[in-house]
């Protein structure tokens, strides 16, 4: 265990080494906000308004609440992996007694410990300059819910990603495109950190809802705002977990056999 709390001391420490570069995740995560407000604030310039049964607190809600749950759930060193698998870097720590997923587990926490931290300060920074209207959530059980649903996402998130860094055993080559349509294409538009999935039509939301994708942001976010409760809450939770076990053991299965493929030149 010292050696993770060490790992998580040293990575949150790394996040500082390119400076430029987290500042301009930072500053790409305010502009999508900026942008996502405004189109929903000129939508609900009426405020006794109700569109897809959102008013105009519960969706400017959603929209600062994409910041943080975006902070926690998709923040991630993991994406790296697929990187490393392709250039032959995990002999470095296989060949160590670390676990290899308790490593990036790791390594995650920090990065999403020390987005957090950012998120919450920049929020409060555009909370004083937009002046939005908000919706504070107090039932007990639906906080809980929440919280119990974000720390799935997590999972379910980090899971996703050791199954999508496992493709460069087989094509090495697809490292950087697999990451890129595997997080701004399906994870961005089918997670709801775009917009609330429940704007689609009815079919379309059912067949998101046969996938993990509609639990890493749009239902926690809809359990925070009070509209998922009661029996759909815990249906919902229930979803989650046996989502987060079938991607374990077909992640699992998928790196069992990569490694088995792998190869190592001149590591």
């Amino acid at each position: 265990m010292n050696k993770y709390v060490k790992l998580f001391k040293v990575s949150m420490a790394q996040e500082f080494a390119y400076r430029a570069s987290f500042v301009l995740w930072r500053v790409r995560n305010i502009f999508q906000i900026f942008l996502i407000f405004f189109l929903w604030d000129s939508v609900f310039a009426n405020p006794d308004k109700v569109v897809f049964g959102y008013n105009r607190d519960q969706i400017l809600t959603y929209v600062f609440g994409l910041f943080i749950v975006r902070a926690i759930v998709l923040s991630s060193r993991a994406i790296e992996i697929s990187g490393e698998v392709a250039r032959g870097d995990i002999s470095n720590l296989l060949i160590k007694p670390v676990n290899y997923f308790s490593y990036w587990l790791t390594r995650d926490l920090s990065s999403k410990t020390l987005n957090l931290g950012f998120a919450f300060f920049e929020v409060f920074i555009l909370f004083l300059i937009l002046k939005p209207p908000f919706f504070i959530q107090t039932n007990i059980f639906s906080i809980f819910g929440f919280l119990v649903s974000l720390s799935l996402a997590v999972l379910i998130f980090f899971v996703l990603l050791l199954i999508s860094g496992s493709i460069p055993f087989w094509y090495p080559e697809a490292a950087w495109g697999v990451n890129f349509l595997f997080i701004s294409i399906f994870v961005e538009f089918l997670s709801g950190a775009i917009f609330p999935i429940d704007i689609l039509p009815n079919i379309f939301q059912e067949i998101l809802a046969l996938t993990p994708f509609p639990y890493l942001v749009f239902f926690p976010l809809k359990v925070y705002l009070g509209q998922i409760y009661g029996l759909e809450l815990v249906r919902g939770i229930l979803v989650s977990a046996v989502w987060l076990v079938l991607l374990w053991v077909l992640m699992k299965n998928v790196w069992g056999r990569g490694l088995k493929v792998y190869q190592s030149h001149g590591r």
